[in-house]
């Protein structure tokens, strides 16, 4: 019988496989929100101005940025995915160091993307 959830010992392929299977459902949500966007660029100026409006405010912004870090994160642990499908990288030690590096590059790739557009002249 396999151990309560309580009882398991927390590690690094556990969390990512849980993420993985978060970010894949918060994508599948920001596909309505890209949808709304090509909506309201076919409906118009002024819907499109509403919607924008939405977007950019900061409730909006946040989603944005939360959509983002789940894309960065789902590619990455996708890539990781692709190397396991091959048969490499089951061992424990490159599993551990592979699942840090997906969370360290979606971190990094997402702060790096937002800071294009936040300073980059993108929202201006």
């Amino acid at each position: 019988m396999s151990p309560h959830i309580l009882e398991w010992k927390w590690h690094v392929t556990m969390l990512t496989s849980i993420l993985h299977r978060m970010t894949g459902v918060g994508l599948y949500i920001g596909a309505f929100v890209m949808v709304g966007w090509l909506l309201s660029v076919a409906l118009g100026a002024e819907a499109y101005n509403v919607y924008a409006g939405l977007v950019g405010s900061p409730l909006g912004l946040i989603v944005l940025f939360l959509f983002t870090l789940a894309a960065m994160y789902h590619l990455a642990n996708g890539v990781r995915h692709l190397f396991w499908d091959a048969g490499t990288g089951y061992e424990v030690g490159t599993a551990n160091s592979s699942g840090i590096f997906t969370i360290v590059f979606a971190i990094v790739a997402t702060g790096g993307i937002w800071a294009y557009i936040l300073f980059g002249g993108v929202l201006s």
